[in-house]
């Protein structure tokens, strides 16, 4: 992080205290991580005790939990004891009852229902109520029959049901309820001892959620765990959950075969959950329709537990809300810089999410330019490649390029235009770049300053170890008059 981080962190802040003095919830607490942890927090408002809340205050997290949930579920399969593309039935025999939309319709599979793809229709308001019914009142829901709104597997709606039945699926193959086997398989091994799936085990102070009513807030009942715990169930703290989200943003440290010159020796963090299925976990599994996210410039996909939002500056973010009576969460990450954001308010429908949206923008905005993970190789092409421009020869350039560049467009003809836009800007072609992008570690794209204004130069290699360019532009860009 840089020098202003300061100003951005008070920024950041502003953003969650004017929710605070605007009425939103009685309390907002944020926090800020990176690759190495939690970077910078704060809170405003009163908890409940007369106090701010802080990085160890205790909310309900809701469905940030889904996420821990298809981890779990990962773990087992990892472990051979189960496979995702399993019907619902080998493990939830009561939902052979339910009568499914056609005909041809095939019965849920676990990979459906961690996608959000199993038909059932949307259901919030009703799921958020049910967290604390038995195994035997879910199977009754099962028997009694089930709408859905398509055929299983082929669209995305939000469900809460499809993570309760995951959560039967973990019971049901680890032999233990679904909160132990969560606990035991990844949030102990984590170190997250603050993430719990019942009040009184908390350690911190354990904020009471609210709604608003006649001019007041109105404390809410907090529900026990149950049958629908898996969509929702988790208590958690910013640190804790910061910690979470670091772990499964870690996943992306990974660097490519032949290394990067900003990262020659990143390595993403072990845990109980392989680097392989947390990227899974992140992955563009289902499209969700602009209409599941009013607002949103983004296209967005679910993955495993996660929603992935595709961003023209920052890449991808990863991302999760969650809405529980009384409570609001938020976490979301920079799958390219490792950043991310946790939030919490307790209000019911308080919607932290678009503050934690904004915070994360602030933070990326105020890193200096990324050229990303670019291959050494791309670095030696780069250096090949300015020689070439201030020399040209087409011996070299045949070393450099792929054949497909003198096909494309004839050396002669491309030394010209290389001349040409040379000349238009002034360009000094011993500097060193003004500016650098890449949206790839084989790509990379760099600015060279003149009198009349800049030369762009754009590069992108071939899939060949030899790391050899297959695109080679060369573009004036005149300084405005």
């Amino acid at each position: 992080m840089s020098a202003v981080d300061d100003r951005v962190f008070a920024e950041v802040d502003a953003v969650f205290r004017a929710r605070v003095e605007r009425g939103t919830a009685p309390s907002s607490v944020w926090g800020v991580f990176d690759r190495h942890g939690l970077v910078a927090s704060g809170g405003h408002g009163d908890r409940g005790d007369g106090r701010a809340p802080d990085e160890r205050t205790v909310y309900r997290i809701a469905s940030c939990t889904k996420s821990v949930t298809a981890a779990t579920l990962l773990a087992l399969v990892a472990a051979g004891r189960v496979q995702l593309d399993a019907p619902v039935t080998d493990f939830v025999p009561a939902f052979a009852e339910v009568d499914l939309p056609t005909s041809d319709s095939p019965v849920p599979t676990l990979r459906m229902l961690l996608t959000m793809a199993a038909g059932f229709p949307t259901d919030d308001p009703w799921a958020d109520r049910q967290e604390s019914i038995s195994d035997a009142e879910l199977d009754a829901v099962l028997r009694d029959g089930l709408l859905f709104d398509s055929v299983p597997g082929t669209r995305f709606a939000y469900s809460n049901l499809g993570y309760a039945l995951l959560g039967r699926v973990i019971a049901v193959v680890a032999g233990a309820p679904y909160p132990d086997v969560a606990t035991a398989t990844v949030l102990r091994p984590l170190g997250l001892e603050d993430t719990v799936f019942r009040a009184a085990d908390s350690r911190g102070f354990v904020v009471t959620g609210v709604r608003p009513h006649a001019g007041a807030w109105e404390p809410l009942p907090l529900t026990g765990p149950g049958a629908f715990s898996p969509i929702g169930g988790l208590f958690s703290t910013v640190a804790d959950l910061a910690r979470w989200g670091r772990h499964l943003a870690s996943a992306y440290s990974a660097v490519p075969v032949g290394g990067t010159e900003e990262h020659p020796d990143e390595q993403p963090e072990p845990g109980p959950v392989s680097p392989a299925d947390r990227r899974l976990m992140q992955q563009a599994m289902r499209v969700v329709p602009a209409a599941v996210v009013p607002g949103s410039a983004r296209p967005t996909a679910y993955g495993f537990g996660l929603f992935v939002e595709q961003d023209p500056a920052f890449g991808e973010l990863v991302s999760h809300s969650g809405g529980y009576p009384g409570f609001s969460a938020h976490m979301r990450w920079s799958v390219r810089d490792g950043l991310g954001v946790v939030a919490f308010e307790n209000a019911t429908q308080a919607k932290v999410s678009a503050a934690a949206d904004r915070a994360l923008d602030l933070v990326l905005a105020a890193q200096a330019p990324r050229t990303g993970r670019t291959l050494s190789a791309a670095r030696a092409a780069q250096v090949a490649v300015t020689r070439l421009l201030a020399d040209w020869s087409d011996d070299l350039a045949d070393a450099t390029c792929t054949p497909n560049v003198a096909m494309d467009v004839p050396y002669e003809r491309r030394r010209r235009a290389i001349a040409e836009a040379v000349a238009t800007v002034g360009a000094d072609l011993a500097a060193a770049p003004v500016a650098e992008q890449s949206s790839a570690p084989t790509h990379l794209r760099w600015w060279l300053p003149g009198t009349a204004g800049r030369l762009r130069v754009d590069i992108r290699l071939a899939p060949l170890a030899a790391g050899r360019v297959q695109t080679l532009t060369v573009v004036a860009e005149p300084s405005e008059r």
